[in-house]
């Protein structure tokens, strides 16, 4: 302990580094495990290859890079030239489904990074670079990962509605009507996720697109394999011929039953789920109930080079336990 001491001291850079080194190694840790994830990342190569090859055409439209450039107004052409590969978070923001620009998004990330900066430094009494580092790290962190819950959102309700979607399609074929006009009866009779997915695709069919490059220029704002597959058929069907309209209704009912499976794993790994929540947020909890009742002794561990390499350590296992339990309860199907 005598060695810690004499390492920190009244130096807070060798704490900063220490923090800096430990949300590198976390990183690092993630970014390797989703190298990894192979099984994963080579079932969505075989399905955009063939898509891709059905289409025949490139997977971001022209038109709608074009929509985007034309829309983007002088703040967020001002935040571009400090943002790196702006037009991927401006994709991203536009497949959350709300009108989230560029420039509010930096916006937002300021305003938590000022404010989390500002609240540890006042109200816990950190050292301003620690407190810094916290307000930066969150202000990164937090609007991320609420573009991803936006994004998971919208997916999760696409997916849920889609095969009512293709059941419309399959009436709208067996009543006698082709494939585009069926498709643009799924924008106009359904509403949400689908309907606006739809939609796009009928504005690429009046256009004059093919039916399988209408869809895959579209599924890039999706994103799902439900819409992937959907293409998929269109091509096969197209290739090979057959009954489109039996086509997509057993595809129909893989999708409801590949949705049912999903909320069945869902349901056996809540209990999993649950306990790796409850051990994740009790550290904190504890923290903030010992903090309300005992200030200075709770105070410690930001003030004694000892207390600050035990919580260093602490969070670092931690970080690492719930990524373990987050890999373990989450299945791919």
């Amino acid at each position: 302990m005598t060695d810690l001491i004499e390492i920190f001291g009244d130096d807070w850079r060798a704490a900063a580094m220490i923090v800096s080194a430990v949300v590198s190694v976390c990183m690092f840790i993630f970014l390797v495990a989703s190298a990894t994830n192979s099984t994963r990342k080579h079932r969505m190569r075989r399905l955009e290859g063939v898509a891709s090859r059905a289409a025949r055409g490139p997977a971001t439209p022209m038109m709608a890079n074009l929509r985007r450039e034309q829309s983007a107004s002088s703040v967020d052409r001002f935040f571009t030239k400090f943002i790196p590969r702006p037009q991927k978070l401006r994709f991203r923001l536009e497949r959350t489904g709300y009108p989230i620009t560029l420039g509010h998004y930096v916006l937002i990330m300021l305003i938590i990074a000022v404010g989390e900066g500002y609240s540890v430094y006042a109200s816990v009494g950190m050292p301003p670079m620690i407190a810094a580092l916290l307000g930066v790290a969150s202000g990164v962190a937090l609007p991320h990962m609420l573009v991803n819950a936006l994004i998971k959102r919208r997916q999760a309700k696409f997916t849920s509605e889609f095969p009512e979607g293709i059941d419309v399609i399959v009436r709208g074929l067996r009543a006698g009507l082709p494939v585009s006009e069926s498709i643009i009866a799924v924008g106009r009779e359904l509403s949400g996720p689908v309907a606006e997915t739809f939609a796009d695709v009928s504005e690429r069919l009046i256009l004059g697109d093919p039916v399988e490059k209408a869809v895959q220029d579209v599924s890039g704002m999706i994103d799902t394999p439900e819409i992937k597959f959907f293409g998929i058929s269109l091509a096969i069907q197209r290739e090979t011929g057959g009954n489109l309209a039996e086509t997509l209704s057993n595809l129909s009912d893989i999708l409801r039953r590949r949705r049912q499976m999903k909320l069945k794993i869902r349901a056996l790994s809540s209990e999993a789920r649950a306990s790796a929540y409850i051990l994740g947020c009790l550290p904190f909890v504890m923290f903030a109930l010992l903090y309300l009742m005992n200030n200075e002794y709770v105070m410690k561990l930001f003030t004694d080079p000892r207390g600050m390499a035990l919580t260093i350590a602490g969070l670092f296992m931690m970080t690492c336990g719930g990524f373990v339990m987050f890999r373990m309860v989450r299945f791919e199907i």
